[in-house]
């Protein structure tokens, strides 16, 4: 089956996934990401870069340094430095970060790096300083803004929907984040302003998609507790995500394929730069975000609409509903489309018979309805002049 033909079905609902009644298990497996993620922040820590924390870097062309010596020398004249390699126009480059440093001691960094890399002439190896204001500037920007968005968004989704799939909407735009830091934390990337840049482009992506769900939600529960659906209101909202999970998917998939090429670029072809930084939070922002759309914010969604008393009804309504379906495909008898139970083959819809079997039921059950049963061969009166106009006159 292409994924074409699936994903029509999927939005038809003739095949359906029971998304939200297995919420438990997504919720368990969130929490777990979740404590992984504080646990992460909580022992290792974001690791910020000179422009937040302020310092020195040096870099110089070389292709012998090795980095691990270079780091053992630097490290007995500044505490804790960071070294790496980059390729700038086909050329390596080895990087060296710092605390901030007197002139005497930048000199004494730049010869033990002159030295690691062969060459005679410590001026070669630049020097760059570092203000640590510059990158808090850029913090207190980032946070205004996302406060300013957060703001927005549930504004938006109070009014144009509804209160609790804004804060259904916020609680997965909080998962996003914090799992998202986690992993930084747990991997040890640096927290450069492109990783900056990179949190606030996964909000609005995380955000998008829920969205998309959310709005399929409100247009499959419209006519919820009318007398043309006995459908609750965790059904409805479980077509939607069966109806959009392949849009949903196809989106991330779209995206996730560039930005794993910008980290693979970034990390195995160009050293640790700016492109690392901003695919990682990329690529951990869209898978993330497409995640919680899908199996987190609407379950949320869900479960407190189901705590209103209409709702609450309506689910008893459809069980009951459910349940005479259920009794009536045991003993073999006709449901009315209404009563079906969504996944079962009477729920298939039309042509899903190969043999046409079910016409022919239909057609077996309405003929019996009118008494009208199988037929033997016509009785019919004989008629008087049957042996007239023959040659001999005599009936037979």
């Amino acid at each position: 089956m292409s994924a074409s033909s699936w994903g029509n079905r999927l939005y038809r609902g003739e095949v359906s996934y029971d998304f939200i009644g297995k919420q438990k298990r997504w919720y368990t497996i969130s929490g777990v990401l979740l404590l992984v993620s504080v646990v992460s922040l909580l022992v290792f820590g974001l690791k910020f870069s000179l422009d937040f924390r302020g310092g020195s870097e040096f870099s110089v062309a070389t292709d012998t340094a090795n980095v691990q010596t270079v780091k053992d020398h630097v490290a007995a004249i500044s505490k804790d430095p960071t070294v790496q390699t980059s390729t700038v126009v086909g050329q390596r480059h080895i990087v060296v970060k710092t605390t901030p440093l007197s002139e005497a001691d930048q000199d004494k960094v730049r010869q033990v790096i002159a030295k690691d890399a062969g060459i005679a002439d410590p001026q070669k190896v630049s020097t760059q300083l570092v203000s640590g204001s510059w990158g808090h500037e850029i913090t207190q920007k980032a946070i205004e803004g996302l406060v300013i968005f957060v703001a927005l968004v549930v504004i938006y989704l109070a009014v144009f929907y509804e209160w609790k799939m804004a804060i259904s909407g916020i609680i997965a735009l909080a998962h996003d984040l914090v799992i998202t830091a986690g992993i930084y934390a747990l991997v040890g990337f640096e927290v450069s302003p492109a990783t900056v840049i990179g949190f606030l482009t996964i909000l609005g992506y995380s955000l998008y998609d829920t969205v998309v769900v959310f709005d399929k939600v409100r247009e499959n529960t419209k006519g919820l507790g009318t007398a043309k659906t006995d459908q609750s209101y965790t059904q409805a909202a479980n077509l939607a995500v069966n109806q959009t999970l392949i849009r949903s998917l196809n989106t991330s998939l779209i995206a996730l394929i560039p930005v794993a090429a910008l980290l693979f670029a970034g990390t195995l072809v160009g050293g640790a730069g700016v492109l690392q930084d901003l695919a990682l939070a990329l690529l951990v922002g869209i898978a993330v975000g497409t995640y919680s759309s899908i199996f987190i914010a609407t379950p949320l969604l869900a479960d407190l609409k189901e705590r209103e008393p209409d709702m609450r009804a309506l689910k008893r309504k459809a069980a009951g509903a459910q349940a005479k379906a259920a009794a009536k495909e045991k003993t073999g008898q006709t449901v009315p489309v209404q009563d079906r139970v969504p996944g079962s083959f009477l729920d298939a819809g039309p042509g899903a018979g190969s043999d046409g079997g079910d016409e022919l039921a239909d057609v077996a059950e309405s003929g019996s309805s009118r008494g009208d049963g199988p037929r033997g061969p016509r009785n019919q009166p004989v008629r008087g002049d049957r042996g007239r106009n023959r040659p001999s006159g005599k009936r037979r």
